[in-house]
């Protein structure tokens, strides 16, 4: 059974950096393409970054290009989203996601979902 945990959410201030974790477990990690997705409220979820599995291919929604890194340690079963220049309209809640069949990585094939972690970005 896949389980994604995702960690260090929290309330920041405009123009603040912060570093979100998800630790995967219960199958090979390093088979599968993982993704970064965010649900502001009163909005439905929206693509916010992916990585394919080797860590060698990574796209962004453009809301978050050249502000946000998607990164990922195989060793460490975690993948990584560094977010900087934080403005407010990024508060949102932040899940993580991997899609249940190897190597595959559009949008619509992301299957698992942590239980996401919310970002607070005050003005």
């Amino acid at each position: 059974q896949v389980q994604l945990v995702e960690s260090g959410g929290g309330l920041v201030h405009t123009g603040d950096s912060l570093k979100l974790s998800c630790a995967s477990s219960g199958r090979t990690f390093s088979n599968y393409a993982m993704g970064w997705f965010r649900q502001a409220p009163g909005k439905g979820r929206t693509f916010v970054a992916s990585i394919d599995s080797n860590g060698g291919t990574t796209y962004y929604a453009d809301s978050v290009k050249g502000r946000f890194t998607i990164s990922r340690d195989n060793a460490k079963n975690t993948v990584y989203l560094q977010m900087n220049s934080l403005k407010p309209e990024d508060t949102a809640v932040y899940y993580c996601a991997t899609p249940r069949r190897p190597y595959r990585m559009r949008q619509s094939d992301f299957d698992y979902w942590g239980q996401g972690t919310q970002v607070t970005v005050s003005s």
